[in-house]
């Protein structure tokens, strides 16, 4: 499993010479940043990774906070179709991509969100929703209700035991939760690919297709690109990971 990430971050730092040659070496001679220069130097990088920072981050707030209070729904409330709704949950799940890209296009077409940022999100909460409010729902049904209630009992109202008690106790599912929609979200390029058509609205998964042309295919730049599209999603995992501890004993103890 790690040797592609080592082959990559070989290839993004040696020397254009060194890339094809036969047999291939397994470590570089010399390093050189010149791949990761032309890269940022391309035309279309920084429109590309300002177009997947807003769809990254749209996809993720938007499904954390729908999915959080449909999970809490489904897991504190009974109410008819219950059942049935986490079943059409996970039916979803079920229906391959490709199926759904002539029909998504043709809707978002005539509500005129084609080439557009605010309908890639959409199109991922399709996909994302589900799986988030599934995966929250079975967190918030592990957290024992009693504490809420003893909340409620000492005077706070149903929110404000959501938010100062199970929200705290919830944070390793919004953590996973969180990191698997921007992983969907960010690598995403098929769904991305066929919605959007403006050089400057174009996800960083589309921008590494531009180093390879009819001419040939630009392997330094490439994996160069490919190292930088990889570390917003390494840093954001790093970042997160370290609050998860922190989060599940945060709530259960009144003051």
């Amino acid at each position: 499993m790690a040797f592609p990430l080592y082959w990559m971050l070989l290839t993004a730092f040696r020397p254009a010479s060194e890339i094809r040659r036969n047999p291939p070496d397994f470590w570089a001679s010399e390093l050189t940043l010149e791949h990761f220069r032309r890269a940022v130097a391309s035309e279309t990088f920084w429109s590309s990774v300002r177009a997947s920072v807003l769809v990254g981050v749209g996809t993720v707030v938007v499904s954390l906070v729908i999915g959080v209070l449909a999970a809490y729904a489904v897991a504190r409330f009974a109410f008819a179709g219950r059942r049935a709704f986490v079943l059409v949950i996970l039916s979803v799940q079920m229906i391959p991509l490709a199926g759904l890209i002539i029909p998504l296009y043709l809707l978002l077409s005539d509500a005129g969100l084609t080439d557009s940022l605010t309908g890639v999100v959409l199109t991922y909460l399709v996909f994302m929703l589900p799986f988030t409010v599934w995966l929250l729902r079975g967190f918030i049904a592990a957290i024992p209700v009693e504490l809420e209630e003893a909340a409620m009992v000492d005077g706070c109202t149903r929110a404000g035991a959501f938010r100062r008690v199970l929200l705290p106790l919830l944070a390793p599912g919004l953590v996973a939760t969180s990191i698997y929609s921007l992983v969907q979200a960010w690598n995403e390029y098929v769904l991305a690919y066929v919605l959007l058509s403006s050089n400057d609205k174009q996800t960083v998964s589309i921008w590494l297709v531009s180093f390879q042309t009819s001419f040939g295919t630009d392997y330094g730049a490439l994996m160069a690109g490919a190292t930088l599209t990889a570390l917003p999603v390494v840093v954001f995992f790093l970042f997160v990971q370290r609050r998860v501890a922190a989060g599940l004993a945060a709530g259960a103890v009144k003051g």
